[in-house]
């Protein structure tokens, strides 16, 4: 048994079937079961992983990280088409959608496929012979069922974006953000800290010399996760206007960007 079949076993448990055997007869189930649903359609998108991602650590922020080959140029046009076919944004003034509870299949496909990246980065860092054992995503939350139960699409213009801010406290921790065609820089500030065009500034005298914003590039097909200080002590923002979209000393292109985000909402007694 190989070091991948363990970590699964880890996260998953243990089972007297053979893995094969086990992965077709719940394909076959999850199958079924997507094909009586009222809301399969025929055209689902192809998400099966058949690369192994890559990810990286922002090392500024504890609990954010980035994996840019998360999705193959045919699943990204794979899942725009899925996103097309809900029928959300068929008007000019609908540009955003959301779903609470059960998920649209696709949006449960994909949550699978975060879970395999995650256990695959996972394991990379193992097999490292770095001295550091850090996790992508707690273990703990890889273990909920279901992973998330809340979905957001957004379908952004030229120069449109989202103001800093922390997500809703009614959701729990662990946030997935999946970015598909145009790519955009996402800035990251500390929550409590005033932030003026690029720069952020301590906002009590002698708390220490200004310091940048953390800026991330999310390219098509990339995923952020973000948990622990990165979902809590972290405000994420993206400004399309002019001037703000830069990269490596260049201003980005802008054009049409759509957002997947996955949460969790929070169980209240």
């Amino acid at each position: 048994m190989d070091d991948r079949e363990e970590l699964f076993k880890a996260v998953f448990g243990e089972s007297s079937d053979s893995e094969d055997d086990r992965n077709q007869r719940e394909d076959q189930e999850e199958h079924r079961l997507a094909v009586d649903s009222p809301d399969y359609n025929r055209s689902q998108p192809n998400l099966t992983q058949n690369h192994e991602p890559v990810w990286e650590q922002v090392r500024e922020i504890t609990g954010l990280w980035l994996c840019r080959n998360f999705l193959s140029p045919q699943q990204q046009s794979s899942l725009l088409a899925a996103v097309q076919e809900e029928g959300w944004f068929t008007e000019e003034s609908h540009n955003q959608a959301m779903r609470f509870g059960d998920l649209p299949p696709w949006a449960t496909e994909l949550s699978k496929l975060i879970v395999k990246a995650v256990l695959w980065g996972n394991l990379d860092m193992v097999s490292s012979d770095s001295e550091d054992m850090i996790s992508i995503f707690p273990s703990a939350l890889l273990r909920r069922e279901p992973l998330f139960d809340q979905l957001i699409v957004n379908l952004y213009q030229p120069g449109e974006g989202i103001r800093a801010h922390v997500d809703l406290m009614r959701f729990e921790d662990g946030i997935a953000i999946v970015s598909l065609e145009s790519s955009c820089v996402m800035h990251f500030s500390r929550v409590g800290e005033e932030c003026e065009n690029d720069i952020v500034v301590e906002q009590a005298a002698g708390n220490g010399p200004a310091t940048a914003k953390i800026p991330v590039y999310l390219t098509a097909g990339s995923l952020v996760v973000m948990s622990g200080e990165a979902r809590y002590l972290w405000k994420h923002e993206i400004n399309r206007k002019p001037g703000f979209q830069i990269w490596k000393g260049q201003e980005l292109h802008q054009k049409q960007r759509i957002s997947i985000t996955l949460r969790k909402l929070c169980q209240f007694e």
